[in-house]
């Protein structure tokens, strides 16, 4: 899909599923007050090129309805509501949200010898809130979270943040949607955005 055709899926999804009061302001944020669409997901790993934030964001929807639907999930009673689902992977990453700056550097091209300047995405947080919790920070703005929905959000990083270990293990036991939305946020950016960038 090109961007426009993600952006276009992003907004259906997003106008079909979140319903609740202040979706629309915070869908109006996304649209007219902010880089989401066009912003990366990363300076330099997954999706690290224009687009690649609501690219991202489509990804782990797709992978975490994808896990729901497993039989495994099932066994383990995990069943969130279609508005739930939609707001935790379509807004967990709203924390990159004006964050990557494009600058220029110079770089040797290893055949020829000539040095060139090429764009590349700095990271420059004017908001430094943290990561899921800003996040969480940014939605609760305009509408809010139930419990679950800001934990699987603020914890959506799992063990691959700085955060003590122990609360790490608690927060995903004690709220499923937000080991959930790790096994898919991880899902989507270590196997389909990996692969994909490979082709």
């Amino acid at each position: 899909m090109n961007q426009v055709e993600i952006k276009d899926r992003f907004l259906a999804v997003y106008r079909e599923n979140i319903k609740r009061k202040g979706s629309d302001e915070l869908l109006d944020y996304l649209q007219n007050r902010c880089d989401f669409f066009t912003a990366p997901a990363s300076t330099r790993f997954h999706c690290s090129y224009e687009g690649g934030l609501c690219e991202h964001s489509l990804n782990v929807y797709d992978c975490l309805k994808s896990y729901l639907e497993t039989d495994r999930a099932k066994g383990f009673g995990l069943e969130f509501s279609e508005e739930s689902v939609a707001v935790v992977s379509l807004l967990h990453d709203v924390c990159k949200i004006d964050t990557y700056k494009t600058s220029m550097r110079n770089v040797k091209d290893d055949k020829t010898g000539v040095w060139s300047k090429v764009p590349y995405y700095e990271y420059n947080d004017s908001l430094p809130y943290g990561h899921g919790e800003k996040s969480v920070y940014i939605i609760s703005g305009f509408m809010r979270l139930s419990r679950e929905e800001a934990m699987a959000i603020r914890w959506h990083m799992g063990f691959s943040g700085t955060e003590d270990q122990k609360l790490v293990g608690n927060a995903l036991h004690m709220y499923p949607l937000a080991m959930a939305l790790m096994i898919a946020d991880c899902e989507a950016s270590s196997f389909v955005e990996e692969r994909a960038d490979r082709r």
